[in-house]
């Protein structure tokens, strides 16, 4: 037993310095992807985007710098990243895969939320459904229709033609709610 925990022990004296260094190397980039967040969100408020835009942007570019910091700490202490760096391709293609209605309905809401064809407040017409838009999230758009609250996927919104009715029929409708 005392066998082992000497050469455990020599492999830590050996390994320590590796893994101290491997560790600055995660902490910096930890601290660079905040410091990314807040510049990436405040950038994106200077230029008006939305806010769900914006928290994605920042989001994704946190998660980029850790992941990247992951993998070179990990490189700085000996491990084969190869293999991770395969490992994270194969998982992100069979997440791409198996997400790919969610991830075209999110890829959908940010190129309305930035290209604005409607924006709230407006009445619109798609494809058998009308209504007052009055949310537009990243996954769906919600339509208020005589009271009755309708979630549209926003790929189909970004597929399919749009009516963005006028301000004389939105009073319209307006009207039909108050009846």
């Amino acid at each position: 037993m005392d066998v082992i925990y000497t050469l455990l022990f020599d492999k830590v004296v050996q390994k320590g310095p590796e893994i101290l260094i491997s560790l600055v190397i995660f902490l910096a980039f930890v601290i660079l992807s905040k410091i990314l967040k807040k510049i990436t969100s405040s950038a994106a408020k200077r230029l008006k985007v939305n806010n769900n835009l914006i928290r994605l942007l920042a989001k994704t570019v946190s998660v980029t710098v850790i992941i990247f910091g992951l993998v070179t700490a990990l490189g700085t202490v000996g491990i084969n990243i190869t293999a991770i760096v395969a490992s994270l391709g194969l998982t992100g293609f069979a997440l791409g895969f198996a997400l790919k209605d969610t991830i075209s309905n999110i890829l959908s809401g940010v190129l309305i939320l930035m290209y604005k064809p409607f924006e709230l407040d407006h009445y619109i017409k798609i494809t058998g459904f009308e209504g007052l838009v009055v949310n537009i999230d990243l996954r769906y758009t919600e339509l208020d229709f005589l009271g009755d609250k309708i979630l549209i996927p926003n790929s189909k919104l970004f597929i399919n033609p749009i009516t963005v009715v006028s301000k004389e029929k939105k009073q319209l409708h307006s009207d039909m709610e108050e009846n």
